[in-house]
């Protein structure tokens, strides 16, 4: 099992596992309201966006999945900030239960929508998780987030109901 996250590219990206260094952008793309609308609305305090940071490793250390940090890759190295995508199990309470499932998601700093790298990263995960993990993928979306669920479904993910959860209407994605 994986302890850490390992490190993927593609043409235009790479994909790594988080550091505490990357904590300036963590916190300031969790502090924009553009970015948190469909995300339970709040932006983040640093407090709630250090807990994030910390959370991204344990995942690796006690499940062997989780969260990349994704960067624009500039002449073979890291480049701009560009967000975080990956696999989590979060234990939520929601029915129908997502238990024993990896849950996708993802978050692009609004300055890169369009660009396609929401798309290229996840291809990056889901070809890693084809290859590495054993679990049924899914995703949650609040279903007027359009962008992500048009993402959702290009990457192959089916909408299988509505949910509410923590009092927001959410719809369920499985993948496989």
């Amino acid at each position: 099992m994986l302890t850490q996250a390992p490190v993927l590219e593609t043409e235009r990206l790479i994909l790594r596992g988080h550091r505490v260094e990357d904590f300036e952008d963590i916190a300031a793309q969790w502090a924009d309201p553009a970015v948190v609308k469909y995300i339970g609305g709040t932006p983040s305090t640093r407090e709630a966006s250090w807990s994030r940071l910390l959370r991204y490793p344990g995942h690796w250390q006690m499940l062997g999945f989780g969260y990349w940090i994704v960067f624009e890759k500039h002449n073979g190295a890291e480049g701009a900030f560009v967000g975080e995508l990956g696999l989590a199990d979060y234990q939520r309470e929601i029915t129908p239960s997502l238990n024993g499932m990896a849950e996708m998601g993802w978050v692009v700093s609004p300055k890169f929508h369009g660009k396609g790298y929401a798309f290229e990263a996840a291809q990056a995960v889901l070809n890693w998780a084809e290859a590495s993990l054993d679990r049924q993928l899914c995703c949650i979306i609040e279903p007027e987030h359009q962008a992500s669920i048009r993402l959702a479904e290009k990457c192959g993910f089916v909408a299988q109901t509505d949910a509410t959860y923590h009092g927001a209407k959410m719809r369920i994605f499985f993948r496989r």
